[in-house]
């Protein structure tokens, strides 16, 4: 991974897009955010991190809600973001659209992916499109008391390296993981842990040679964009979205705050 920070414990979320999100950056050293699948258990994470330090609204524009919340760790104040639990970041509905914008445009310092252990084949679609999006990730294996019911076993450390990143076990009904999650997230927002994440390389030699013209364009009008190669193959699909977002400018916003770190 090329990281383009060159102070290891600063963080690199992006602050000017996360105020147009909603959100207050007062007294806020790192920004997570919460990702999963509906019935993950992500809200009892979320709620064993954040406590009663949270609130609730909803997402401007948007009749999404939002849960926000907050903890201090090693003296760090940490601001948590429950996102809409999502199967995909495909931005084929609101929930979607909310939660691929926030990783996309916000940059969070860790997006904390939390998945049912029991149902793991079928979370990691989404794991996997996180990963296209961010580096910055630290993925949560939830439920594995259920998993252990269901004699299932899940080889932890291996899958840490297949996808590049920390996989913390956890049991969040029973607070089991929270303090390993609490020291990964650390780990990730200051630059300890780099994550070298996955990346799906599998595709037609048309798709490649399209997705290579249209990231070769990108990057004359968007210099050092982060991810160029993920938002030419959301334009070809006709992303309104990210269209939107080349044409207004926005996605100029990204590389801003990268270009800025440089400096």
């Amino acid at each position: 991974m090329t990281n383009l920070n060159t102070c290891n414990n600063c963080p690199v979320h992006n602050k000017e897009n996360l105020i147009k999100l909603g959100l207050d950056m007062e007294q806020t050293d790192y920004v997570i955010t919460m990702a999963g699948n509906p019935n993950t258990g992500k809200s009892t994470v979320f709620n064993n991190l954040t406590g009663l330090r949270q609130h609730t609204g909803n997402w401007p524009g948007k009749t999404v809600s939002r849960a926000e919340g907050g903890f201090i760790y090693n003296e760090k104040r940490y601001k948590v973001v429950d996102l809409p639990g999502t199967y995909s970041l495909l931005s084929t509905s609101t929930d979607e659209e909310v939660a691929r914008n926030f990783i996309l445009f916000g940059q969070p310092d860790v997006t904390v992916i939390v998945v049912d252990a029991t149902r793991l084949e079928r979370n990691l679609n989404l794991v996997l499109q996180i990963l296209e999006i961010t580096d910055r990730a630290v993925l949560c294996l939830n439920l594995m008391d259920e998993a252990r019911r269901n004699n299932l076993e899940i080889d932890e450390r291996t899958l840490s390296k297949e996808l590049g990143i920390p996989v913390i076990p956890a049991s969040a009904r029973r607070k089991q993981g929270m303090n390993e999650l609490l020291a990964a997230i650390e780990d990730v927002a200051t630059g300890k842990y780099i994550c070298r994440p996955h990346k799906i390389k599998s595709r037609p030699p048309k798709l490649k040679h399209a997705i290579s013209n249209i990231a070769e364009k990108l990057a004359t009008q968007f210099p050092n964009l982060p991810n160029i190669n993920w938002v030419a193959l959301r334009l070809l699909e006709g992303d309104n979205s990210i269209i939107e977002a080349v044409r207004s400018g926005e996605l100029g916003s990204i590389n801003a705050r990268e270009l800025n770190e440089e400096s």
